[in-house]
């Protein structure tokens, strides 16, 4: 029996470091959580509870092309050669630019995902800015930061007070969730949860604060009111480390306990104990989640949470993601900085837009699911139907992007490939080591780009480069404890962090009046916007659920459920009692969905799981906007507005 240590590459805050044992045939003959590893703790999701099953489950198994009377296994050599011919009668005829690559986070790793970008890079092929997920977040956090790295959660042991605002962690980060538990029931940490809905996160929560979807601004600033006029602010804090004070304390004072609770639903005496809460209890960690940045505000709801830890005197006392804390080339990686081509970037939210414009001739799409995950799927699909659209798609299972395909290629699963993944929250690697051999006819993304780059006969040498050579020459000076060779001979090192202390704006402080924001056209403090809902519209909200990674895992778990929940007090207005189809429909379209009734959602407010098919199988994404946010391109899944009936046929 042979044990091995691996990394799970998924786009999850994690990172869970997993030890599966081998027989001598190389198979999997149990798997649990790392016990060494200061996250994992020997514990596993429900995702990687089943990997060895997901490997034999719906994969693609050989390439692939779609004739007339559906899809016809072919080699490798046709499938590359038929891309090849395709992709240079495109760049000969048309330009690179009408070639769109489509990637995105479902691997994370170094080798699998960022190194094989070096192709697109050196063809010049238009890519998306990857703003699908938390960038309007970050860049609403690095107008005033600089960047937006943060507090490092394996630190909450540490902690007095944590916050999770917007943040389901319980569902979407469930080994940061148990450390904060952990601190809960040893004494050490009060945990406050602020989110609309009663999730599982604000289940356990020592307070939960309800506040009304897309006033976080508004409670923020509130916030701040209070603790400034409490006596909590760092005077001598504020006076070294930040600009713009009298700005924030200027739009702060606005926001009387009156106004906060008139928008939010927050009444002052929660406002003053969330406020006390906060002041009297330090060090704290307030950990903000991805999704209060997928709505119209989104940017400004994360940027204004973020400024209350430097009000208390605290050095980025936020977490949201620590992927710009590391000391990484990542452009060295994929090959952008190697290159004088500077290829045409799209919004990844507008893509549907762009596909129905008929801007693209070839999508090459890896590591995501776009049939399901962009919003306005309707455009999406009804584009990719054209006959002069090729698609090519290579990816582990027949997701319904591979469905859909002109030509697929099968991908082996990170437990059938090395790699190095770097976490978003933690500072913690080591090296993934192969578990199994693949178990299809599948190859390497690397494999692939070469395959193509000798195809297209290219001439750039660092697209030939041993992956393991350049990723090692983009992290010089990345670990605390060691180097590559360390990490390579299977040590855990960890990563170096810029210090928490720096802050790469124009006047090299925190700037509460963000001048970076001004110069860019954006306003340079965070600003609640107003919405007046119509009285028969619904706010539509989506988040994670636990046996799914995205749209991973149903050939498992089976279908992310089709199902709505509504709060009883709507239910009852509109007629509905539970169990019965329902239909909710905007200006995109409509879904077909099971009714559930739930104290757990306020008035107002109606939740589906995240990614999921309606009853008859129309993406949940059909009804959401491409339209993207103004600061940083975010998506807007969360200001989806819907009516609600009962489907009467």
């Amino acid at each position: 029996m042979k044990k091995i240590r691996t990394t799970c590459a998924r786009d999850c805050y994690d990172a869970c470091s997993l030890v599966f044992h081998v027989d001598e045939h190389c198979n999997i003959t149990s798997a649990h959580g790392d016990t060494e590893h200061p996250l994992t703790k020997g514990m596993v999701c429900p995702r990687s509870a089943r990997d060895q099953d997901r490997l034999l489950s719906n994969r693609i198994d050989s390439p692939f092309i779609k004739m007339a009377s559906g899809f016809k296994k072919i080699s490798w050599d046709r499938s590359l050669d038929l891309i090849s011919r395709k992709l240079a009668h495109v760049i000969a005829k048309q330009g690179a630019h009408r070639i769109l690559f489509l990637n995105y986070a479902g691997n994370t790793g170094l080798i699998a995902n960022a190194f094989p970008k070096r192709l697109w890079n050196a063809l010049g092929a238009t890519q998306t800015d990857g703003a699908l997920c938390s960038k309007s977040g970050h860049l609403g956090i690095s107008m005033h930061y600089g960047e937006s790295y943060g507090a490092n959660p394996l630190e909450m042991p540490s902690m007095k007070l944590l916050v999770f605002w917007g943040f389901n962690a319980a569902v979407s980060a469930p080994h940061i969730w148990r450390l904060a538990l952990t601190a809960q029931k040893e004494g050490r940490a009060t945990i406050v949860v602020i989110d609309p809905i009663k999730t599982d996160t604000a289940k356990k929560a020592d307070l939960w604060v309800r506040t009304k979807p897309e006033t976080d601004v508004a409670l923020a600033y509130g916030l701040l009111n209070r603790l400034i006029a409490s006596g909590y602010a760092d005077a001598a804090f504020l006076e070294k480390w930040t600009t713009g004070v009298d700005n924030l304390k200027a739009e702060a004072v606005k926001w009387s306990p009156e106004a906060v609770q008139q928008l939010t639903g927050v009444s002052p005496d929660t406002l003053q104990l969330l406020s006390k809460l906060y002041g009297d209890n330090k060090p704290s960690m307030t950990l903000i989640g991805y999704g209060l940045q997928h709505c119209s505000n989104g940017a400004d709801q994360v940027r204004a949470v973020a400024m209350i830890p430097s009000v208390l005197g605290i050095h980025r006392g936020f977490f949201y993601g620590n992927g710009s804390a590391y000391l990484i080339d990542r452009s060295l990686i994929n090959g952008k900085s190697l290159t004088a081509k500077k290829p045409k970037i799209i919004h990844q939210v507008a893509v549907a837009d762009h596909i129905k414009q008929g801007d693209f001739s070839v999508v090459y799409v890896s590591c995501m699911n776009p049939a399901m995950t962009l919003p306005n799927q309707s455009a999406f699909q009804e584009a990719l139907a054209r006959n002069n659209l090729f698609l090519i798609v290579h990816e582990t299972h027949w997701t319904e992007t591979a469905k859909l395909a002109d030509i697929v290629l099968p991908a082996p699963t990170f437990l059938e490939k090395e790699d190095i993944v770097i976490p978003d929250s933690h500072n913690c690697v080591q090296f993934s080591r192969q578990v199994t051999q693949p178990v299809t006819d599948s190859r390497h993304e690397i494999k692939v780009m070469t395959g193509i780059s000798r195809r297209l006969e290219l001439q750039e040498p660092w697209l030939y480069e041993d992956a393991l050579t350049a990723i090692t020459s983009a992290m010089p000076d990345a670990f605390e404890n060691g180097d590559m060779q360390d990490l390579m001979s299977g040590r855990r090192l960890r990563l170096a962090c810029k210090p928490r202390d720096h802050y790469p704006t124009p006047s090299g402080k925190i700037e509460f009046y963000a001048g970076a924001a001004l110069a860019s056209g954006h306003s340079p403090m965070p600003t609640q916007k107003e919405w007046v809902a119509k009285t028969e519209q619904f706010t539509f909200m989506t988040s994670s659920v636990s046996n799914h990674t995205h749209t991973q895992f149903q050939e498992i778990y089976g279908s992310i459920p089709a199902v709505v929940h509504i709060n009883p007090q709507d239910a009852a207005k509109a007629g509905i009692g539970g169990g019965e189809d329902v239909l909710l429909r905007n200006h995109l379209g409509s879904l077909r969905m099971r009714a559930v009734i739930s104290e757990a959602l306020p008035e107002g407010v109606v939740w589906s799981p995240k990614e999921a098919a309606d009853l008859d199988g129309v993406s949940q994404n059909s009804i959401t906007s491409s339209r993207p946010q103004t600061i940083g391109n975010g998506p807007r899944f969360n200001t989806t507005r819907v009516t609600l009936t009962v489907n009467m046929k």
